[in-house]
């Protein structure tokens, strides 16, 4: 359409939902080079940027702009993990104090994880429709509503306000489970399991500062003359404000924008419309399937066999800080090595990843209950960790790498409503299988859930195969 000689061309072209306007014009440089020129399309007043013959400029600010997004929603998360898990660790000590029963004490976490589920697919929907920033500061503005409200549930002694107070920070820690997919959405596809590792690798902050925050803003909410169990709450609220800020200053433009960019890019016809597919019809992919398959199950046993190792270990007599030592080995598993994972997933695949850690799974199941001392423990715990994040970052980057820009949020808000009630299984079933056959019992069937996920990968990945040839 354009020249060396500088011809620009306009025109207009109706989609089914909107009105796309395509203007094409020659830079100074491309004249000099005798190049065709760069070609500029405005989409609902939003300039992005496909190739022509003079790509370089527009490439790069594309990726100034994802970097600038992958280092924000780092930043915001790695915030907000900090404050939730430093608001968790007194979660179930206040549940006790203000009801005044100890059979009490998982009530609000429960209330948290049914606030994460509940959410995760309206807030896919509203990405979808609204973009990714005004659901991220939805979901950190909702975080910090709910410490504040769990705050003064300690101030006012109401067990019902701590409760509720829970269920909204549920509600944030919902959508924050989706920021990895936002991360890397903004990116190539040969890149986003990097940058899935990375944000996966924010919450090792959380981890580590979330408990570390504990004593210190419990005694500067003491100095103010607060209760010592509020400050957690007070300063997560603080936290969850400045993730907010932080999002709606710097998140832009939104990656919704980013994504379809990217999209346009590598499609043989970038003028050609695209059409969100049904949610049935996007589940019945293969890889679809294996992605979630992935993350689902090593959610599944890695929460049956974490969540009942305490009390294993209480019943061997081990001390509380051994316990400590198996979970800071357990949480090195989890997070420590997600940006490491990212970078083999980019070098390897996504299927050798998800292999590795389904292998990882099935060492962890078997080494857990017969460790015979701490250390050993201790490494079954690691193990664990490990394989949950291969299977986690690899079968993130899969799902993201099947999905249109227009429908990842609901895609993968069902999935995380699949992972949370996964997780929320695990949790409650745990103890019923200790009860009837103790820690072996455990990684029996942890190793049972991570055989039958093998032989249902191998079956889907094969039906892929069949159906690429059948395309070819």
């Amino acid at each position: 359409m354009t020249d060396g000689a500088g011809m620009a061309g306009l025109r207009k072209r109706r989609t089914a939902n909107n009105v796309l306007w395509s203007r094409c014009v020659c830079s100074k440089r491309s004249l000099a080079l005798g190049e065709g020129g760069a070609c500029f399309i405005l989409w609902r007043r939003t300039v992005f940027y496909t190739h022509w013959d003079f790509t370089f400029m527009a490439q790069d600010s594309l990726d100034r702009s994802s970097r600038r997004i992958t280092g924000t929603i780092f930043t915001t998360e790695s915030i907000f993990s900090a404050a939730y898990l430093s608001a968790v660790t007194l979660l179930s000590l206040n549940a006790v104090a203000l009801s005044g029963a100890d059979q009490m004490a998982g009530v609000p976490s429960t209330i948290a994880l049914l606030g994460r589920a509940a959410i995760a697919v309206p807030i896919g929907m509203l990405m979808d429709r609204a973009g990714r920033r005004p659901a991220m500061l939805l979901g950190y503005l909702f975080g910090a509503l709910g410490f504040a409200v769990s705050g003064l549930a300690v101030g006012w002694s109401s067990f019902a306000l701590l409760c509720l107070g829970a269920g909204l920070a549920g509600v944030a820690n919902g959508v924050s489970q989706q920021a990895r997919y936002i991360a890397a959405e903004v990116w190539p596809d040969e890149r986003r399991a990097r940058v899935i590792g990375t944000i996966v690798f924010a919450g090792t902050v959380g981890a580590i500062g979330g408990p570390l925050l504990v004593g210190p803003t419990g005694s500067l909410a003491e100095s103010f003359g607060l209760s010592v169990y509020a400050g957690p709450y007070w300063f997560g609220a603080g936290l969850a404000l400045l993730s907010a800020l932080t999002i709606f200053l710097l998140l832009r433009p939104d990656p919704m924008r980013l994504s379809r960019t990217r999209e346009t890019e590598r499609r043989p016809d970038p003028a050609a419309p695209i059409s969100a597919r049904p949610l049935r019809l996007i589940f019945a992919l293969p890889l679809v399937q294996v992605a979630v398959a992935a993350m689902v199950v090593g959610q599944l046993v890695m929460t049956l066999i974490m969540v009942i190792t305490p009390v294993h270990m209480h019943h061997l007599n081990h001390t509380t800080g051994e316990i400590s030592l198996v979970f800071m080995a357990h949480t090195l598993g989890m997070f420590g090595f997600a940006a490491v994972t990212g970078w083999l997933i980019d070098r390897l695949g996504s299927r050798p990843m998800i292999v590795y850690g389904a292998g990882l799974l099935v060492v962890a199941s078997l080494l857990a209950p017969a460790a015979a001392n701490v250390l050993t423990l201790a490494l079954a715990l690691f193990i664990l960790g490990l394989g949950w994040n291969f299977c986690f970052v690899a079968g993130s980057t899969l799902l993201s790498n099947q999905l249109h820009y227009d429908e990842r949020g609901r895609v993968q808000g069902a999935n995380e409503l699949l992972i949370a009630l996964a997780s929320g299984s695990g949790s409650l079933l745990t103890g019923a299988f200790f009860a009837g056959g103790g820690m072996l019992r455990v990684g029996a069937v942890g190793l049972s859930l991570t055989l039958v996920f093998g032989v249902f990968a191998t079956w889907r990945w094969r039906s892929q195969r069949i159906l690429s040839a059948n395309q070819a």
